[in-house]
């Protein structure tokens, strides 16, 4: 208790020191414990969004678990698993299982629960064979579901009871089910069955279609109940289920679970309880069904989980080392004012483990705080990371559905360990100390610090390089091999090697720092003014004080530019593969009317799969073209989409993937696109700097002549050259001339690099692709489908575009929107996580960075008051105090600041680069480019100015309240 008492005392006496400990271990704890709130946030809205499309896309509802138990056939002789009289029991021991331990295992709240009985099928006979025609051989099933009522409307005839009437079982019926079955409501059936105990009568009393067509009530589909008759579910319990009249044949039970409530918590739930009942059916029943439709969704969800996480803690690397450093910068400061007193402690029988015990003690008291605080305030910081749209950048994107689990904070209590064992160090070095020992140390303040006499920063800028030599070998292999993204995952190490340069890298500056002081003090030390040369002096002896506060400031300015960089290079650089793809803002596939077979559906470009026109033979260069049916197209009208709202300009781009081409003895498959020149100039996209000239210098090169063409870099490297004459076909058109007038290496929608990948040693075919007039083609060639591409006014709306679509009654093949796909691309998990975590990354550095900075100005104005004091004593007004105090300031932080920069600059050109082996090297079109922008860096310098100003203002406010008579008194004491 009283070694407790004295720790709250010490850290009484430090107040400023504990609460930027306090502060460091609270941010520590916090970022630390924002790792499973953000993944389980953003995998959770990535989830509902991809079950939501799955719905659309399949008309499934996602939220389904079927599962069907057969019990057997109808009779003592084929009794299956069960026998009848073993049925109920059966029965309801799976009612029960699927009630009390499946339905709360889900984690999900269940809509409804709908359990399904069914008889075998058997065969019926008309009551009165006079009334109905009883040539027809009627199979039916009795059937029952709970809650069925609720979920159809009656076309004919009313609801059945809920008993028998005058001995016959009344049942709903499906339309279908009186074609079929030949019959009418009224009709009395009798089952003909010899295992039947007794004479069943049945009559259809009422005709029933869905209620709503999406309700997901109706996994099965509604036509496979064209031979069943629906009875009350309650009466079948009573008779068939646990009475003795039919047996039944297979039970089924279908959860309705609420999926916009899934997480990845409960995701794992439903999984394993999916699971256990797939085992638990498979133990009792040689036949049964257990169907999820959204189970191959959720499946690989688990991968992309682990992937994110590895993601944020990569990401989290160099924010954990400026807080590591933090935390050890402030415990120093903290060991080094009471080095005194641990020393006295040592010298007066003290163990190092007592005072180890006691900084231990300190640390588990700050600790408990920050285990407080910190998970709510990485609350808050996930919140920030969802609204991140780029470095510093923030949308008013809907908010991340964030809670405070079990895992964050024992994440948070990990983070509270490793932070209070961080803070031990300094006393632990500090105890090995006597009174005798540390008055020795204090006349070596000179010595150099641990870093630079075991050269730490020399094998930091070394592991570094050689990581950066590693990733670079890696990402030339991927790319020779034209991998693709699937088989590349995310390395930890691709984000740790920058944080090391930029630690290493900023130590190795430091190390020459000090002699370039002296030597500027050399320079001028006959001529520099007496505050200067006091300046000078100062800085070029303090040694470890100013190298703590330079570090943290070229740490902060080294990671902002370089996250900076990076998040603004992957997020153009995904933007650009994007638009580069589609070639446009809009691109349209519209159905044309053709003399095609109607059998199977209109492919992209408006042919039918497995016509004649599909024979991939036949228009081969030296082929027979002729046996190849040519289908005939009728082109609808362009010009309604020129006149669609906020339409800036249309064009037709033809582009057909099977055609061929000769030159001489060279010839293969290609990708022709033929364009209008004028329409493609004004509608497409493509990236500065792509191609030797300008875009459109290549559309007037070819306008003047119809047969001209432009043809891919892989196709000059066979010796095609300007002025060649090339033949062009394909499956059911005759090969006509074209004239070659340019090479491009890139091209809007045409991708140059090999896809696929490397089997048996042969490399993947080198695509090829040529450009030419649309109307020449259409005349020489064939007219066939061709694409729409539309660029849109700046900030125009699409929605008004997508009604006049549909108020015009276009029938669409496909639609590719380049906005859509561009804001799903910055709202996948990854790309929020990198965005996110770099700004919040440059902010807390920040912060940490500030509060350093302050901490230092004031415990060096401390340590110095009677130096000021004597200064003033001799004749130093006060403007040449904070002239002192600026030129200091001006030889650390004005020179930290630039080191930083060089530092940033460094690490972006060499690593930024790495980033395009977490995209795919062969599909990434345009090249991968490092951004650097202007405005970043300004940003950048005039948030940092802003900080070390206001540290200055401060210091300068606590330089004006020394007074001359308190500093030579206490010089005197």
């Amino acid at each position: 208790m009283a070694l407790l008492l004295m720790m709250v005392r010490k850290l009484a006496n430090n107040g400023w020191l504990a609460v930027c400990l306090l502060g460091g271990l609270v941010m520590s704890v916090a970022l630390v414990s924002s790792i499973p709130i953000y993944t389980d946030a953003v995998l959770q809205r990535m989830l509902i969004k991809d079950l939501e499309q799955f719905q659309i896309t399949s008309g499934r509802y996602p939220g389904i678990h079927y599962a069907k138990a057969v019990m057997g056939g109808t009779s003592y002789w084929d009794t299956g698993d069960y026998k009848p009289e073993d049925r109920p029991q059966a029965v309801r021991t799976l009612d029960d299982f699927m009630r009390k331990e499946a339905a709360p295992g889900f984690g999900l709240p269940v809509s409804e629960l709908v359990r399904e009985r069914r008889t075998t099928y058997y065969s019926v006979i008309p009551a009165e064979q006079t009334r109905i025609e009883s040539g027809t051989n009627r199979q039916i099933e009795l059937a029952a579901r709970s809650g069925l009522s609720e979920h159809v409307r009656l076309a004919d005839g009313r609801l059945p009871a809920d008993r028998p009437v005058d001995g016959i079982y009344e049942a709903l019926v499906t339309e279908q089910s009186l074609k079929a079955l030949n019959m009418v409501l009224g009709n009395v059936f009798v089952i003909n069955d010899e295992e039947a105990k007794t004479n069943i009568r049945i009559t259809p009393v009422g005709v029933v279609a869905k209620k709503d067509h999406a309700d997901p009530y109706w996994y099965n589909q509604f036509e496979d109940y064209a031979k069943t008759f629906f009875i009350d579910f309650e009466l079948y319990e009573r008779d068939f289920t646990t009475g003795d009249v039919l047996p039944t044949a297979s039970a089924g039970w279908l959860f309705l679970l609420d999926y916009s409530r899934m997480g990845l918590d409960s995701m794992h739930r439903f999984v394993e309880t999916s699971e256990r009942i797939d085992t638990y059916l498979s133990d009792r029943f040689r036949t049964y069904l257990a169907e999820v439709p959204a189970m191959p969704t959720l499946q690989t969800y688990f991968q992309r989980e682990a992937d994110l996480r590895k993601m944020l803690w990569s990401l989290y690397v160099p924010i954990m080392i400026m807080l590591a450093y933090y935390l050890y910068m402030v415990s120093s400061l903290i060991t080094e004012r009471q080095q005194t007193e641990i020393a006295v402690l040592r010298s007066r029988g003290a163990s190092r483990l007592q005072v180890a015990v006691g900084y231990m003690i300190e640390g588990l008291l700050l600790g408990a705080v920050a285990l407080a605080v910190g998970p709510p305030l990485g609350l808050l910081l996930v919140r920030l990371l969802g609204a991140s749209n780029g470095f510093l950048e923030f949308v008013n994107r809907s908010a991340l559905l964030v809670r405070l689990s079990g895992e964050s904070y024992r994440y948070a209590l990990y983070a509270v360990a490793a932070s209070v064992l961080m803070t031990l160090f300094p006393a632990l070095a500090a105890a090995r100390l006597s009174i005798v020992s540390h008055t020795r140390q204090l006349a070596r303040r000179g010595s150099r610090s641990l870093w630079h006499r075991f050269y730490i920063d020399f094998v930091l800028v070394a592991a570094a390089v050689f990581g950066l030599r590693r990733f670079d070998r890696q990402r030339s292999d991927w790319m020779r091999m034209g991998a693709d993204g699937s088989e590349m995952t995310v390395d930890p190490l691709l984000f740790f090697f920058p944080a090391m340069f930029i630690l290493g890298a900023g130590l190795l500056m430091l190390r020459f720092y000090p002699w370039l002081i002296r030597l500027l003090y050399w320079t001028g030390r006959k001529r520099w003014p007496p505050a200067l040369y006091a300046t000078l002096i100062q800085v070029g002896r303090a040694g470890a004080p100013y190298l703590y506060v330079m570090m943290f400031l070229i740490m902060t300015i080294a990671i902002g530019l370089y996250s900076a960089s990076a998040a603004r290079t992957l997020n153009d650089n995904a933007e650009h593969k994007i638009r580069y793809n589609n070639g446009a803002d809009l691109v349209l596939k519209q159905a044309w009317i053709s003399d095609a077979p109607l059998s199977g559906s209109a492919g992209p470009t408006g042919r039918l799969p497995g016509s004649p026109g599909e024979q991939a033979s036949a228009g081969a260069i030296g082929g027979d073209t002729r046996s190849a049916k040519r289908t005939h197209y009728v082109e609808p009208p362009f010009q309604l989409f020129r006149e669609l709202p906020g339409v800036q300009s249309a064009a037709k781009v033809f582009v057909k993937e099977e055609a061929r081409y000769a030159a001489g003895k060279e010839g293969g498959p290609i990708r022709l696109m033929g364009i209008n020149t004028a329409e493609f100039g004004r509608t497409a996209w493509l990236r500065n700097g792509l191609l030797e000239h300008h875009l459109n210098d290549y559309l007037n090169l070819i306008a003047t002549d119809p047969s001209a063409v432009l043809i891919s870099r892989t196709m000059a490297d066979q010796g095609i050259k300007s002025g060649d004459v090339i033949y062009i076909d394909w499956s059911g058109v005759p090969a006509k001339p074209f004239t070659v007038y340019g090479v491009v290496d890139y091209w809007p929608a045409m991708n140059p690099n090999p896809s696929g990948r490397v089997r048996g040693g042969v490399l993947p075919e080198i695509p090829r692709f040529v450009i030419g007039h649309l109307e020449y083609i259409q005349l020489a060639l064939a007219p066939e489908p061709y694409e729409v591409w539309i660029r849109l006014k700046d900030g125009e709306s699409r929605q008004p575009l997508y009604d006049a679509l549909a108020a015009d009654g276009m029938s669409l093949i496909s639609v590719a929107d380049t906005r859509e796909e561009v804001v799903a691309a910055k709202n996948d998990p990854f790309q929020l996580a990198v965005n996110g975590v770099m700004t919040l990354g440059f902010l807390i550095a920040l912060i940490i960075s500030f509060a350093g900075f302050l901490l230092h100005g004031v415990l060096s104005l401390s340590g110095r008051l009677v130096q000021f004091g004597i200064l003033r004593a001799m004749g130093i007004s006060f403007p040449q105090l904070l002239g002192m105090l600026a030129a200091e300031q001006l030889l650390t932080t004005a020179a930290a600041a630039v080191m930083g920069g060089l530092v940033g600059w460094v690490t972006c050109a060499w690593f930024v680069t790495l980033f395009e082996i977490s995209f795919s090297p062969a599909a990434q079109v345009p090249p991968f480019r490092v951004t650097f922008d202007s405005g970043d860096s300004l940003k950048l310098y005039v948030i940092v100015t802003g900080m070390i100003t206001a540290g200055l203002v401060v210091l300068g406010w606590l330089l004006s309240r020394i007074r001359i008579h308190q500093a030579v008194k206490l010089g005197e004491d």
